[in-house]
């Protein structure tokens, strides 16, 4: 975990913050990265890819944007994002045809986080390929950011919604609409999350998923954005930790509920 409000980590910084990480864990036979893709460019995700193929090499065997459902990446956007990281590594999240249901979230457990709300399982789907035990390290890539539907963006998201299915991303929007995204928003602990943190414990606890999480905010001086943080981990704690830091620096908190924004 490094970064506050007032920190910029430098793209030489978060190189040897990452080999320090890589280096703790042990040699890797083969690496999948999961990054964002396009429409979350300013996530820094780009550049910690490159880094982490120019740590890996021939390691890292497969690139898989989380799109959700959004469309495939061209080829100019995984340039221009990218880097130097090879086209030939890079796989489409079929969100149609590639998915597994590995569990289903009980409808108990649905009604009680929601409060009564709602009374519907929760199908915890990903991409079959995170399912290959052939990978010995899953890196899950993206930016804690303030979002609508789950309260903060990224951690166990980046795998349920970036390269899940329709049934399961559709009822986790559901879920956080009929809760209420004001109550949600911002927060790291909220409905939809709890229902992910129970798939992740109880469904794919053994799979080798390491979550490379950044906090960016905007410089209005320059306007340019500044990489504040980055926390590096495989739990909720280091999920929280990146929430809090995003939660100083993305939110602008008023003493009462405003009519409008």
């Amino acid at each position: 975990a490094r970064g506050s409000k007032t920190d910029v980590l430098t793209p030489q910084e978060v190189r040897q913050i990452l080999k320090d990480v890589f280096d703790g864990m042990g040699p890797r036979r083969r690496v999948l990265a999961l990054p964002p893709d396009y429409t979350r460019l300013n996530s820094y995700a780009g550049p910690i890819t490159e880094m982490v193929y120019d740590y890996f090499g021939e390691r890292l065997t497969d690139v898989m944007p989380a799109l959700g459902t959004h469309t495939p990446m061209t080829p100019e956007q995984i340039s221009a994002m990218f880097g130097h990281v090879p086209s030939s590594l890079f796989r489409v999240h079929d969100w149609r045809n590639d998915v597994v249901t590995v569990g289903e979230v009980p409808s108990e457990y649905v009604r009680e986080v929601s409060e009564g709300r709602l009374d519907f399982t929760w199908p915890a789907q990903v991409n079959k390929l995170l399912l290959d035990p052939s990978f010995d390290l899953i890196l899950s890539i993206g930016q804690v950011v303030p979002h609508e539907v789950i309260g903060m963006a990224n951690y166990t998201k980046n795998i349920f919604v970036g390269v899940g299915g329709s049934a399961g991303i559709n009822r986790s929007h559901y879920l956080g609409a009929t809760y209420g995204m004001e109550r949600i928003m911002g927060r790291a602990k909220s409905p939809v999350r709890d229902v992910m943190e129970y798939a992740r414990k109880n469904f794919i606890p053994q799979l080798p998923i390491v979550y490379v999480q950044t906090v960016l905010a905007k410089n209005y001086e320059t306007g340019q954005m500044e990489l504040k943080g980055l926390f590096i981990g495989d739990d909720f704690e280091c999920f929280q930790k990146a929430a809090d830091l995003s939660l100083e620096t993305n939110f602008i908190m008023v003493e009462k509920p405003i009519q409008k924004c």
